[in-house]
């Protein structure tokens, strides 16, 4: 570990008295045996010298002031823990913070709750001070509550996506650059072998929607959402395709229009900072959406494939990759912590709901692919990355942001593995007179 967490906790805000100068009735250990039922997988240790669970615990959590306690006790869940985490005031020792994977996954599986009884639960908080229910300010990497970001416009809007796009991609390049690698590609790679790296891991993905879309030189090709400008970079250079691609990220777009230029592309290939519902209304031969479809609202997938078709040439193809819940009936929108931390506004629907969304569109579809498992793979990588670069990393967006990543990231593939979500890449046509779709009798790519 380039960096431990006790070092980490030495720069955060330091704890808060006691109000009033008394010590409480009631310590943390006294509030986490309230909660939990059975023998405790990790240690946890109070501000308050109090300690619970096994002190050979490979994996230890340490509640470091009364802030970080109100953050647990005024928002239970998980986005009461990543408030305390982001802002120092949980501590979490036996893993890196660039890759608490081990720890969620401990937790995930031995950790087991219980809601204390009305008495217990007004008898603790006598015992912590009332005080302690007052809800403390978010730490400021978190976005607002849905409610109040009507003030940047209506859910999905233009404004409202610019900013939510800005919250999670207008960071830093150069963060970006450290974590995902030289290919800057920030969606699920496909792997032949687990051992295979990410960038050769990337380079197959792309390649798998080349060939799925049956690139040829001198085809054009428009990508929605691209990013930093990965798929049209690769279908430019390796298949010799006229490619555009357009980002609701401004830091996006300079960068992949710079890496355009310094490959030697400009000929070939372009990306415009605009809203996919700007894209020029031309026909393209091939349309991709790779990891954009998250961002726009499952209410609007009828008009986005609507005007994904209308882009498209009668017998183009399109290719759409995107994350998915892997049960139809899930809620749409994401948990507090994706909501506030890392995707505000973000949405997921089923492959059902989303294979539907694409025939009712007037597109026929193809072939579907889950790359579930490929996501845990590239999650792994991302985090192997953010740890290698940690001190770079934190010095460039912050300790907090660095840890919100770091949370993030393990977070998701714990979900990927355990097929909590899902990736499916779904293969369509927009046909042409008499339903002629230009698709072969048998898939003309290789898998």
């Amino acid at each position: 570990m380039s960096l431990t967490d006790r070092e980490q906790g030495a720069a955060a805000t330091p704890a808060m008295p006691p109000a009033g100068g008394r010590r409480s009735a009631t310590t943390v250990a006294d509030v986490i045996r309230a909660v939990t039922i059975g023998d405790l997988p990790v240690r946890i240790t109070g501000y308050d010298g109090s300690a619970i669970g096994p002190a050979d615990a490979g994996i230890s959590l340490a509640v470091r002031s009364e802030r970080g306690l109100s953050y647990l006790l005024t928002a239970p869940g998980d986005l009461g823990m990543a408030r305390a985490y982001v802002s120092g005031d949980l501590g979490l020792e036996g893993v890196h913070p660039g890759d608490p994977y081990e720890a969620l996954r401990v937790l995930k599986d031995e950790l087991r709750l219980r809601a204390p009884s009305v008495a217990e639960g007004l008898a603790l908080v006598r015992g912590l001070g009332w005080e302690r229910l007052l809800p403390p300010p978010p730490p400021p990497q978190e976005a607002q509550p849905r409610w109040r970001r009507v003030m940047t416009g209506l859910r999905h809007s233009r404004a409202r996506d610019s900013s939510a796009i800005a919250h999670h991609y207008d960071v830093s390049n150069a963060f970006y650059e450290k974590v995902l690698g030289p290919s800057m590609t920030y969606t699920c790679a496909v792997y032949h072998s687990p051992t295979d790296s990410l960038e050769q891991a990337q380079a197959a993905k792309y390649d798998l929607v080349a060939g799925k879309l049956a690139l040829k030189p001198g085809m054009r090709l428009l990508d929605v959402g691209c990013g930093w400008g990965g798929m049209v970079r690769h279908a430019a250079r390796e298949y010799g395709v006229r490619a555009l691609g357009v980002t609701l990220s401004r830091a996006q777009a300079r960068w992949a229009q710079a890496a355009i230029e310094r490959e030697g592309l400009s000929g070939l290939a372009e990306v415009r900072h605009l809203d996919y519902r700007d894209a020029p209304r031309e026909q393209f031969d091939v349309v991709s959406s790779i990891g954009l479809t998250e961002h726009i609202g499952v209410r609007n997938y009828p008009a986005y494939f609507g005007a994904l078709r209308e882009r498209l040439r009668p017998e183009g193809r399109l290719l759409n990759h995107c994350i998915t819940r892997a049960d139809n009936r899930a809620p749409h929108r994401s948990g507090a912590f994706i909501d506030r931390y890392v995707f505000p506004d973000g949405e997921l629907a089923g492959p059902g709901r989303l294979i539907g969304e694409i025939h009712d569109a007037g597109l026929e579809v193809h072939h579907e692919e889950n790359l579930r498992q490929h996501y845990a793979l590239t999650l792994a990588a991302w985090c192997r990355n953010l740890v290698e670069h940690w001190d770079f990393c934190v010095a460039e967006v912050g300790q907090g942001r660095a840890r919100v990543w770091g949370l993030y990231l393990a977070g998701s593939r714990l979900a990927f593995a355990r097929n909590g979500i899902q990736l499916h890449q779904v293969l369509a046509t927009r046909n042409g007179p008499e339903e002629v779709n230009g698709y072969p009798l048998r898939p003309d790519w290789t898998p």
